[in-house]
């Protein structure tokens, strides 16, 4: 008997809970069997161990961004920019026993099914961005399955056979080829639209939808305002970029 499946994908919460719980409300609804997550669980937002508690109670499937690592002490924080570093380090001061070892322990890239998970790219899982079709097709010889899951850049896109394709909300995607997709950026998206964004594969009919979801941005930046974090990255939340 062949069970089929339907995956949601998310990258980019950066410790966002509203966003967080806008999606997985949003795909609740639309129904789902495993909740699979591209890295930057927290850095830059106010709720790093709520967000990393809600991935828990999904049993969800998990690689490490450089956030994840700059803040449990893997990454340097001199490679940041100031304001990602100084969040990074109040993170830090927030996390418990229990979050600081989920991060510490979550993989640079996995395998599951056909699929490779990374944040940053195949290549190089923590920090290159995707954002060409020249850097997708230079990326195909470094995995081996069909698809390729990422994030990191906060931005949809998605390449098949290292050539740029239309990636739209609630347009289905189909997966024919060697694919290169990102999800967009649950917590804090750059594409000009401040809704939350991710993405479901669906085994039955072998493609990819995307979907945006709106959330109460005025309380996550009500949140940040009161912990004195840099006005721009509260400001940026309510432009998407």
């Amino acid at each position: 008997m062949i069970v089929m499946m339907r995956v949601v994908l998310i990258a980019d919460i950066h410790s966002n809970l509203e966003a967080l719980r806008a999606v997985l409300e949003d795909a609740g609804r639309r129904g789902f069997d495993e909740l699979w997550c591209l890295g930057d669980i927290v850095g830059y937002g106010p709720d790093p161990v709520e967000c990393i508690e809600l991935l828990l109670a999904y049993n969800s499937r998990c690689v490490a961004g450089n956030h994840d690592l700059g803040t449990v002490g893997l990454l340097d924080l001199s490679s940041f920019n100031p304001e990602a570093a100084t969040i990074c380090r109040w993170t830090a001061g927030r996390l418990d026993e229990e979050a600081g070892k989920y991060l510490r322990g979550l993989p640079l890239k996995l395998v599951e099914s056909d699929f490779t998970l990374v944040h940053g790219s195949p290549r190089e899982p923590v920090w290159e961005y995707i954002l060409s079709a020249a850097q997708a097709r230079e990326n195909l010889v470094n995995f081996d399955t069909s698809i390729c899951a990422v994030g990191h850049s906060h931005i949809p896109a998605a390449y098949r056979n290292g050539v740029g394709i239309a990636f739209l909300p609630e347009k289905p995607l189909p997966t024919n080829g060697r694919l290169i997709i990102n999800p967009g950026a649950v917590g804090q998206p750059r594409d000009g639209d401040p809704r939350a964004s991710y993405a479901v594969y669906d085994d039955e009919s072998s493609s990819f939808v995307l979907h945006r979801v709106p959330y109460d941005i005025r309380a996550v930046q009500h949140k940040m305002a009161g912990l004195l974090f840099p006005e721009w990255l509260i400001k940026r939340l309510e432009f998407g970029i």
